[in-house]
Protein backbone atom coordinates (compact mmCIF):
# COMPACT_ATOMS: atom_id res chain seq x y z
CA UNK A 1 0.00 0.00 0.00
CA UNK A 2 2.43 2.47 0.55
CA UNK A 3 4.67 1.44 -2.72
CA UNK A 4 1.48 1.82 -4.27
CA UNK A 5 0.57 5.50 -2.51
CA UNK A 6 4.35 6.35 -3.01
CA UNK A 7 3.76 5.73 -7.18
CA UNK A 8 0.75 7.98 -6.97
CA UNK A 9 2.48 10.98 -5.13
CA UNK A 10 6.13 10.84 -7.11
CA UNK A 11 6.08 13.14 -10.05
CA UNK A 12 5.48 11.96 -13.30
CA UNK A 13 8.49 10.67 -15.23
CA UNK A 14 10.27 13.96 -17.12
CA UNK A 15 8.62 16.80 -15.90
CA UNK A 16 11.11 17.37 -13.33
CA UNK A 17 9.95 19.23 -10.29
CA UNK A 18 6.77 20.53 -9.42
CA UNK A 19 6.17 24.45 -10.35
CA UNK A 20 4.66 27.06 -8.03
CA UNK A 21 1.76 28.50 -9.26
CA UNK A 22 3.97 32.30 -10.16
CA UNK A 23 6.27 30.34 -11.74
CA UNK A 24 3.73 28.74 -14.37
CA UNK A 25 1.74 32.15 -14.40
CA UNK A 26 5.15 34.00 -15.30
CA UNK A 27 5.52 31.25 -18.10
CA UNK A 28 2.08 31.56 -19.32
CA UNK A 29 2.87 35.30 -19.50
CA UNK A 30 6.18 35.29 -21.51
CA UNK A 31 4.27 32.81 -23.53
CA UNK A 32 1.53 35.42 -24.98
CA UNK A 33 3.66 38.40 -24.74
CA UNK A 34 6.34 36.65 -26.98
CA UNK A 35 4.04 34.97 -29.64
CA UNK A 36 1.37 37.68 -29.25
CA UNK A 37 1.91 41.21 -31.39
CA UNK A 38 0.12 44.15 -30.86
CA UNK A 39 -3.62 44.21 -32.43
CA UNK A 40 -6.69 45.84 -32.57
CA UNK A 41 -9.38 44.74 -30.54
CA UNK A 42 -13.29 45.57 -31.18
CA UNK A 43 -16.18 44.75 -29.05
CA UNK A 44 -18.64 46.49 -26.72
CA UNK A 45 -18.01 47.73 -22.94
CA UNK A 46 -19.65 45.72 -20.63
CA UNK A 47 -18.52 47.07 -17.79
CA UNK A 48 -15.95 50.15 -16.75
CA UNK A 49 -14.44 51.85 -14.39
CA UNK A 50 -12.85 55.12 -13.87
CA UNK A 51 -10.48 54.74 -10.71
CA UNK A 52 -8.51 57.52 -8.70
CA UNK A 53 -5.49 56.59 -9.50
CA UNK A 54 -6.77 57.61 -13.34
CA UNK A 55 -6.28 54.44 -14.33
CA UNK A 56 -9.28 52.36 -16.19
CA UNK A 57 -10.89 49.16 -16.06
CA UNK A 58 -13.42 48.12 -18.24
CA UNK A 59 -14.22 44.85 -20.20
CA UNK A 60 -15.23 44.28 -23.44
CA UNK A 61 -17.57 41.67 -24.81
CA UNK A 62 -18.79 40.38 -28.28
CA UNK A 63 -21.69 37.71 -28.74
CA UNK A 64 -19.70 34.83 -27.12
CA UNK A 65 -16.78 35.86 -25.18
CA UNK A 66 -15.23 38.21 -22.59
CA UNK A 67 -11.87 40.22 -22.17
CA UNK A 68 -10.48 42.21 -19.12
CA UNK A 69 -8.99 45.51 -20.70
CA UNK A 70 -6.42 48.11 -18.85
CA UNK A 71 -5.62 51.34 -19.53
CA UNK A 72 -2.71 52.82 -16.96
CA UNK A 73 -3.45 56.83 -16.56
CA UNK A 74 -0.22 57.74 -18.65
CA UNK A 75 -2.09 56.38 -21.05
CA UNK A 76 -5.71 57.46 -20.69
CA UNK A 77 -4.44 61.26 -20.53
CA UNK A 78 -4.45 60.99 -24.54
CA UNK A 79 -8.67 59.44 -24.63
CA UNK A 80 -10.52 61.85 -26.66
CA UNK A 81 -13.83 60.73 -25.20
CA UNK A 82 -15.15 59.10 -22.60
CA UNK A 83 -16.28 55.52 -22.11
CA UNK A 84 -19.66 54.48 -21.39
CA UNK A 85 -21.45 50.60 -20.72
CA UNK A 86 -22.59 49.68 -24.15
CA UNK A 87 -20.16 52.06 -26.38
CA UNK A 88 -18.46 49.71 -29.18
CA UNK A 89 -14.91 50.63 -29.19
CA UNK A 90 -11.51 49.69 -30.56
CA UNK A 91 -8.85 49.31 -28.26
CA UNK A 92 -5.01 49.09 -29.58
CA UNK A 93 -2.42 47.31 -27.42
CA UNK A 94 -1.10 43.75 -25.61
CA UNK A 95 -2.52 40.88 -24.33
CA UNK A 96 -0.34 39.52 -21.31
CA UNK A 97 -1.05 37.98 -17.93
CA UNK A 98 -1.87 39.91 -14.17
CA UNK A 99 -0.02 37.60 -12.54
CA UNK A 100 -1.42 38.27 -8.63
CA UNK A 101 -4.90 37.78 -10.09
CA UNK A 102 -3.91 34.56 -12.59
CA UNK A 103 -5.81 35.92 -15.25
CA UNK A 104 -4.84 37.49 -18.80
CA UNK A 105 -5.88 40.70 -19.61
CA UNK A 106 -5.93 43.31 -22.51
CA UNK A 107 -3.31 46.19 -21.58
CA UNK A 108 -4.92 49.25 -24.05
CA UNK A 109 -2.44 51.82 -25.05
CA UNK A 110 -5.00 53.46 -27.42
CA UNK A 111 -8.98 54.11 -27.42
CA UNK A 112 -11.25 54.74 -29.84
CA UNK A 113 -15.41 54.86 -30.44
CA UNK A 114 -15.58 52.05 -32.93
CA UNK A 115 -18.92 53.12 -35.02
CA UNK A 116 -20.00 56.66 -36.39
CA UNK A 117 -22.63 56.90 -33.64
CA UNK A 118 -20.09 56.46 -30.80
CA UNK A 119 -17.79 58.76 -32.75
CA UNK A 120 -20.60 61.26 -32.70
CA UNK A 121 -21.11 61.04 -29.26
CA UNK A 122 -17.83 61.25 -28.27
CA UNK A 123 -17.01 64.35 -30.29
CA UNK A 124 -20.19 66.35 -28.99
CA UNK A 125 -18.84 65.00 -25.29
CA UNK A 126 -15.27 66.53 -26.00
CA UNK A 127 -16.72 69.31 -27.44
CA UNK A 128 -18.74 70.24 -24.88
CA UNK A 129 -15.99 69.65 -22.09
CA UNK A 130 -13.45 72.01 -23.73
CA UNK A 131 -16.31 74.26 -24.23
CA UNK A 132 -16.88 74.80 -20.74
CA UNK A 133 -13.25 75.32 -20.48
CA UNK A 134 -13.25 77.99 -22.27
CA UNK A 135 -11.09 76.65 -25.39
CA UNK A 136 -13.36 77.53 -27.78
CA UNK A 137 -14.08 81.53 -26.28
CA UNK A 138 -13.84 84.00 -29.20
CA UNK A 139 -11.96 86.67 -26.52
CA UNK A 140 -9.03 84.07 -27.06
CA UNK A 141 -8.36 83.55 -30.35
CA UNK A 142 -5.39 85.95 -31.60
CA UNK A 143 -5.07 88.17 -34.55
CA UNK A 144 -3.17 86.00 -37.52
CA UNK A 145 0.25 88.65 -38.37
CA UNK A 146 -0.04 90.20 -41.39
CA UNK A 147 2.80 89.73 -42.86
CA UNK A 148 4.12 86.15 -41.77
CA UNK A 149 7.93 85.71 -42.44
CA UNK A 150 8.07 81.74 -41.62
CA UNK A 151 5.00 79.92 -41.57
CA UNK A 152 5.13 76.25 -39.61
CA UNK A 153 3.49 73.18 -41.44
CA UNK A 154 2.16 70.20 -39.17
CA UNK A 155 0.85 68.02 -41.43
CA UNK A 156 1.81 64.96 -43.17
CA UNK A 157 5.29 64.71 -45.43
CA UNK A 158 3.55 62.69 -48.39
CA UNK A 159 0.27 64.21 -48.45
CA UNK A 160 -1.70 66.35 -50.90
CA UNK A 161 -2.01 69.19 -47.72
CA UNK A 162 1.70 69.80 -47.86
CA UNK A 163 1.97 70.15 -51.79
CA UNK A 164 -1.31 72.84 -51.71
CA UNK A 165 0.37 74.35 -49.02
CA UNK A 166 3.53 74.97 -50.92
CA UNK A 167 2.03 75.38 -54.33
CA UNK A 168 0.04 78.64 -52.53
CA UNK A 169 2.87 80.16 -50.34
CA UNK A 170 5.37 79.84 -53.12
CA UNK A 171 3.06 81.68 -56.15
CA UNK A 172 1.31 83.76 -53.36
CA UNK A 173 4.68 84.78 -51.81
CA UNK A 174 8.31 83.94 -52.78
CA UNK A 175 9.53 84.97 -49.74
CA UNK A 176 7.81 83.20 -47.27
CA UNK A 177 9.85 80.42 -45.42
CA UNK A 178 8.01 77.09 -45.46
CA UNK A 179 8.79 74.81 -41.94
CA UNK A 180 7.65 71.12 -41.74
CA UNK A 181 7.61 69.11 -38.87
CA UNK A 182 6.44 66.08 -40.45
CA UNK A 183 3.87 63.14 -38.24
CA UNK A 184 1.32 60.95 -39.09
CA UNK A 185 -2.19 62.46 -39.36
CA UNK A 186 -4.57 59.63 -39.03
CA UNK A 187 -4.29 56.17 -37.53
CA UNK A 188 -2.58 54.94 -33.79
CA UNK A 189 -1.23 57.76 -32.19
CA UNK A 190 -1.48 59.93 -34.67
CA UNK A 191 -3.04 62.61 -32.26
CA UNK A 192 0.06 62.15 -29.88
CA UNK A 193 2.58 62.99 -32.90
CA UNK A 194 0.19 66.00 -33.52
CA UNK A 195 0.33 67.50 -30.41
CA UNK A 196 4.13 66.55 -29.95
CA UNK A 197 4.69 68.44 -33.43
CA UNK A 198 2.78 72.02 -32.58
CA UNK A 199 4.83 71.84 -29.22
CA UNK A 200 8.23 70.88 -31.42
CA UNK A 201 7.10 74.29 -33.59
CA UNK A 202 6.65 76.47 -30.58
CA UNK A 203 9.65 75.32 -28.88
CA UNK A 204 11.89 76.17 -31.86
CA UNK A 205 10.42 79.65 -31.90
CA UNK A 206 11.29 81.05 -35.59
CA UNK A 207 7.91 80.47 -36.47
CA UNK A 208 5.07 82.92 -36.95
CA UNK A 209 2.20 81.24 -37.64
CA UNK A 210 1.35 77.29 -37.81
CA UNK A 211 -0.86 75.43 -40.36
CA UNK A 212 -2.05 71.93 -38.76
CA UNK A 213 -4.15 69.90 -40.98
CA UNK A 214 -4.31 67.36 -43.54
CA UNK A 215 -6.71 66.50 -46.67
CA UNK A 216 -10.18 64.65 -46.86
CA UNK A 217 -10.69 61.81 -45.38
CA UNK A 218 -13.45 59.38 -43.81
CA UNK A 219 -14.36 60.67 -40.15
CA UNK A 220 -11.77 57.81 -38.75
CA UNK A 221 -9.13 59.11 -40.51
CA UNK A 222 -9.88 62.57 -39.23
CA UNK A 223 -10.48 61.46 -35.72
CA UNK A 224 -6.98 62.21 -34.44
CA UNK A 225 -7.87 66.13 -35.32
CA UNK A 226 -10.85 65.24 -32.49
CA UNK A 227 -8.74 64.13 -29.79
CA UNK A 228 -8.54 66.61 -26.59
CA UNK A 229 -4.42 66.23 -26.74
CA UNK A 230 -4.40 67.68 -29.51
CA UNK A 231 -7.36 70.38 -29.12
CA UNK A 232 -4.64 71.42 -25.87
CA UNK A 233 -1.87 71.44 -27.43
CA UNK A 234 -3.23 74.06 -30.21
CA UNK A 235 -5.38 75.51 -27.00
CA UNK A 236 -1.50 75.89 -25.34
CA UNK A 237 0.65 77.32 -28.53
CA UNK A 238 1.87 80.80 -28.32
CA UNK A 239 1.70 80.83 -32.18
CA UNK A 240 -1.56 81.60 -33.62
CA UNK A 241 -3.06 78.40 -35.39
CA UNK A 242 -4.93 77.77 -38.44
CA UNK A 243 -7.08 74.39 -38.24
CA UNK A 244 -7.43 73.42 -42.12
CA UNK A 245 -8.83 69.39 -41.81
CA UNK A 246 -10.23 67.78 -44.53
CA UNK A 247 -12.79 69.67 -46.79
CA UNK A 248 -15.44 72.50 -46.48
CA UNK A 249 -18.18 70.22 -44.66
CA UNK A 250 -15.64 68.44 -41.88
CA UNK A 251 -15.22 70.07 -38.63
CA UNK A 252 -13.28 69.04 -36.31
CA UNK A 253 -12.25 69.69 -32.40
CA UNK A 254 -9.26 71.09 -33.76
CA UNK A 255 -11.08 73.84 -35.59
CA UNK A 256 -13.25 75.36 -32.91
CA UNK A 257 -10.11 75.73 -30.78
CA UNK A 258 -8.14 76.80 -33.35
CA UNK A 259 -7.52 81.07 -33.91
CA UNK A 260 -8.87 80.30 -37.01
CA UNK A 261 -10.43 77.56 -39.26
CA UNK A 262 -9.73 76.95 -42.93
CA UNK A 263 -12.17 74.98 -45.09
CA UNK A 264 -9.17 73.01 -47.11
CA UNK A 265 -5.26 73.54 -46.15
CA UNK A 266 -5.05 75.83 -49.96
CA UNK A 267 -7.59 77.82 -48.02
CA UNK A 268 -5.01 78.17 -44.83
CA UNK A 269 -2.43 78.74 -47.15
CA UNK A 270 -4.26 81.70 -49.12
CA UNK A 271 -5.29 82.85 -45.60
CA UNK A 272 -1.51 83.20 -44.35
CA UNK A 273 -0.34 85.49 -47.21
CA UNK A 274 -3.78 87.09 -47.36
CA UNK A 275 -2.47 90.57 -46.60
CA UNK A 276 0.89 90.50 -48.69
CA UNK A 277 -1.24 88.88 -52.01
CA UNK A 278 -3.60 92.40 -51.56
CA UNK A 279 0.01 94.59 -50.75
CA UNK A 280 1.07 93.09 -53.85
CA UNK A 281 -1.83 93.59 -55.74
CA UNK A 282 -2.02 97.47 -54.27
CA UNK A 283 1.77 97.46 -55.32
CA UNK A 284 0.79 96.50 -58.69
CA UNK A 285 -1.72 98.71 -59.46
CA UNK A 286 0.56 101.66 -58.42
CA UNK A 287 2.92 100.73 -60.53
CA UNK A 288 0.33 100.61 -63.27
CA UNK A 289 -0.74 103.79 -62.77
CA UNK A 290 2.98 105.17 -62.03
CA UNK A 291 3.95 103.49 -65.55
CA UNK A 292 1.15 105.40 -67.43
CA UNK A 293 2.23 108.60 -65.69
CA UNK A 294 5.49 108.00 -67.00
CA UNK A 295 4.23 107.46 -70.62
CA UNK A 296 1.74 110.13 -70.43
CA UNK A 297 4.47 112.90 -69.00
CA UNK A 298 7.52 111.26 -71.35
CA UNK A 299 4.44 111.43 -74.53
CA UNK A 300 4.44 115.25 -73.63
CA UNK A 301 8.12 115.94 -73.38
CA UNK A 302 8.14 114.09 -76.79
CA UNK A 303 5.34 116.16 -78.26
CA UNK A 304 7.61 119.34 -77.00
CA UNK A 305 10.59 118.11 -78.63
CA UNK A 306 8.57 117.55 -82.01
CA UNK A 307 7.12 121.46 -81.47
CA UNK A 308 11.09 122.61 -80.69
CA UNK A 309 11.97 121.13 -84.11
CA UNK A 310 13.70 124.05 -86.41
CA UNK A 311 12.59 123.03 -89.18
CA UNK A 312 8.90 122.74 -87.43
CA UNK A 313 9.62 126.19 -85.80
CA UNK A 314 10.44 127.95 -88.86
CA UNK A 315 7.30 126.22 -91.04
CA UNK A 316 4.91 127.34 -87.72
CA UNK A 317 6.99 131.06 -87.85
CA UNK A 318 6.03 131.42 -91.16
CA UNK A 319 2.94 130.10 -90.95
CA UNK A 320 2.33 132.58 -87.79
CA UNK A 321 3.79 135.64 -90.33
CA UNK A 322 1.33 134.76 -92.75
CA UNK A 323 -1.68 134.84 -90.45
CA UNK A 324 -0.08 138.20 -89.06
CA UNK A 325 -0.22 139.52 -92.07
CA UNK A 326 -3.57 138.51 -93.34
CA UNK A 327 -4.86 139.78 -89.79
CA UNK A 328 -3.05 143.22 -90.20
CA UNK A 329 -4.73 143.13 -93.76
CA UNK A 330 -7.96 142.47 -92.68
CA UNK A 331 -7.58 145.35 -89.77
CA UNK A 332 -6.19 147.93 -92.12
CA UNK A 333 -9.65 147.05 -94.81
CA UNK A 334 -12.09 147.38 -91.25
CA UNK A 335 -10.16 150.78 -90.65
CA UNK A 336 -10.92 151.84 -94.25
CA UNK A 337 -13.95 150.68 -93.76
CA UNK A 338 -14.62 152.56 -90.21
CA UNK A 339 -12.41 155.87 -91.00
CA UNK A 340 -14.93 156.05 -94.55
CA UNK A 341 -17.97 155.73 -91.71
CA UNK A 342 -16.98 158.11 -89.90
CA UNK A 343 -16.30 161.02 -92.42
CA UNK A 344 -19.53 160.38 -93.83
CA UNK A 345 -21.22 160.32 -90.33
CA UNK A 346 -19.11 163.75 -89.65
CA UNK A 347 -19.88 165.18 -92.86
CA UNK A 348 -23.60 164.07 -92.18
CA UNK A 349 -23.31 166.06 -88.94
CA UNK A 350 -21.86 168.61 -90.24
CA UNK A 351 -24.35 169.46 -93.08
CA UNK A 352 -27.12 168.59 -90.51
CA UNK A 353 -25.47 171.35 -88.56
CA UNK A 354 -24.67 174.03 -90.61
CA UNK A 355 -28.35 173.65 -92.07
CA UNK A 356 -29.22 174.36 -88.13
CA UNK A 357 -26.67 177.16 -87.96
CA UNK A 358 -28.07 179.08 -91.04
CA UNK A 359 -31.46 178.58 -89.83
CA UNK A 360 -30.32 180.08 -86.40
CA UNK A 361 -28.12 182.41 -86.98
CA UNK A 362 -28.90 186.18 -87.60
CA UNK A 363 -26.87 187.18 -90.53
CA UNK A 364 -29.69 185.02 -92.05
CA UNK A 365 -32.11 187.86 -90.98
CA UNK A 366 -30.03 190.64 -92.81
CA UNK A 367 -31.00 189.14 -95.95
CA UNK A 368 -34.08 189.95 -95.48
CA UNK A 369 -33.42 194.19 -95.00
CA UNK A 370 -32.45 193.81 -91.07
CA UNK A 371 -29.10 195.02 -90.16
CA UNK A 372 -26.59 194.21 -87.21
CA UNK A 373 -25.85 197.40 -84.50
CA UNK A 374 -22.71 196.89 -82.64
CA UNK A 375 -20.93 199.42 -80.32
CA UNK A 376 -17.90 200.20 -82.13
CA UNK A 377 -16.25 200.10 -78.52
CA UNK A 378 -16.13 196.76 -77.66
CA UNK A 379 -18.37 194.86 -80.44
CA UNK A 380 -21.46 194.92 -78.07
CA UNK A 381 -24.56 193.94 -79.91
CA UNK A 382 -27.12 196.66 -79.27
CA UNK A 383 -29.77 195.72 -78.70
CA UNK A 384 -32.22 198.84 -76.88
CA UNK A 385 -31.21 202.25 -77.16
CA UNK A 386 -30.37 202.72 -73.96
CA UNK A 387 -27.07 200.90 -74.49
CA UNK A 388 -25.70 204.17 -76.97
CA UNK A 389 -25.30 207.90 -76.24
CA UNK A 390 -25.39 210.21 -78.49
CA UNK A 391 -22.39 211.04 -80.56
CA UNK A 392 -21.43 207.60 -79.99
CA UNK A 393 -20.23 205.72 -83.08
CA UNK A 394 -21.91 201.92 -83.91
CA UNK A 395 -21.22 199.40 -86.62
CA UNK A 396 -23.57 198.39 -88.97
CA UNK A 397 -23.43 195.02 -90.71
CA UNK A 398 -26.05 194.56 -93.60
CA UNK A 399 -26.56 191.73 -95.53
CA UNK A 400 -23.84 192.81 -98.00
CA UNK A 401 -21.22 195.37 -96.50
CA UNK A 402 -21.03 197.33 -93.07
CA UNK A 403 -20.94 201.03 -92.18
CA UNK A 404 -20.11 203.29 -89.51
CA UNK A 405 -22.67 205.81 -88.39
CA UNK A 406 -22.69 208.23 -85.41
CA UNK A 407 -25.84 208.21 -82.54
CA UNK A 408 -27.41 212.18 -83.45
CA UNK A 409 -30.08 210.96 -80.89
CA UNK A 410 -31.45 208.13 -78.87
CA UNK A 411 -35.46 207.27 -78.52
CA UNK A 412 -36.45 205.01 -75.49
CA UNK A 413 -40.32 203.31 -75.40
Amino acid sequence: MPAIVGAAMAPASGTGRPLTVSELTAQVRTVLEETMSRCWVIGEIADYTHHGSGHRYLTLKDDSSQLSVVMFRHQGRKLGFTPERGMQIMCYGHISVYERGGRYQFYAEQMQPAGQGELALAFERLKLKLEEEGLFAPERKRPLPRFPRSVGVVTSPTGAAIRDIINVLTRRSPGVQIILRPCRVQGPGAAGEIAAAIADLNRYGAVDILIVGRGGGSPEDLWPFNEEVVARAIYRSEKPVIAAVGHEVDYTIADYVADYRAPTPSAAAEVVVQEHTALLQGVGERRQRLNQAMENLLAAHERRLQDMDPDRLFRRLRDRLQQTSQYVDERRQDLVRSFAWFIRSRRQEWQSSSVRLQTLSPLAHLARGFSLCQRQEDGTVVRSSRQVQPEELVNLRFHQGSATARIEATQHE
